[in-house]
């Protein structure tokens, strides 16, 4: 189907629940991140119709990790950078202490890279390492590393420019669960339970790993 109805929309998109019956379906991860329909029109307000959203991509306008959009209901996810062609204004997606996605406004400087999660590693022919990322993607990587991490993926090369460690003190987001949203500093590591304990300067949560990303 093209369409879903609004009551049936994912409760992190940063829509309002009452209005028109159906919104767009997103190609993929209905709950993992914001078809560029969405975030054009009803988020940033750059444009104002659904047919002004298909010429604008038509026209190449609108790049997702510097990569031309061909589809409306093509999903940009957590950290995934929007590029605005004609004004050369770059978004990332986020989320607020609610848990909700958000656009915010990013320096050219910072759009060249984007971070994400190491999910899982894949030994290939040839012992070459495959991570699988968070957003979706795989990458190769010859440097030690574990599931848990994160990586900074330079955008241009599509490589991986540096990995960030799991361990006590790092600073982290928590993207699922019900603390999603939240911020702060791990206290602990249970390996055993795969879990941590997230201060955010005010309470302190348990959290599963597979919750949480490392940001630095």
């Amino acid at each position: 189907m093209r369409h879903m109805k609004r009551e049936k929309m994912p409760k992190n998109w940063p829509v309002a629940r009452k209005g028109k019956k159906f919104v767009v379906r997103p190609n993929h991860s209905n709950d993992k991140g914001l078809p560029i329909l969405i975030i054009l029109r009803d988020v940033l307000g750059i444009t104002k119709t659904r047919k002004e959203v298909k010429k604008a991509l038509h026209d190449k306008n609108v790049l997702i990790n510097g990569r031309n959009v061909r589809d409306e209901k093509n999903t940009a996810v957590l950290f995934d950078v929007i590029t605005i062609v004609p004004s050369k204004k770059n978004y990332r997606i986020g989320l607020t202490e609610n848990g909700k996605f958000k656009i915010e406004e990013i320096k050219a400087s910072e759009s060249n890279t984007k971070i994400a999660k190491i999910v899982d590693k894949k030994i290939l022919k040839g012992k070459k390492i495959q991570l699988n990322l968070s957003d979706g993607k795989n990458t190769l990587y010859d440097k030690k590393c574990s599931t848990g991490e994160s990586v900074i993926i330079d955008l241009k090369s599509k490589k991986v420019e540096k990995t960030i460690p799991l361990k006590v003190k790092s600073k982290v987001l928590v993207y699922a669960g019900k603390h999603a949203g939240k911020q702060g500093m791990i206290d602990e590591i249970d390996e055993k339970n795969k879990m941590v304990v997230v201060n955010d300067g005010k309470n302190k949560s348990n959290i599963l790993i597979k919750q949480t990303m490392v940001l630095e």
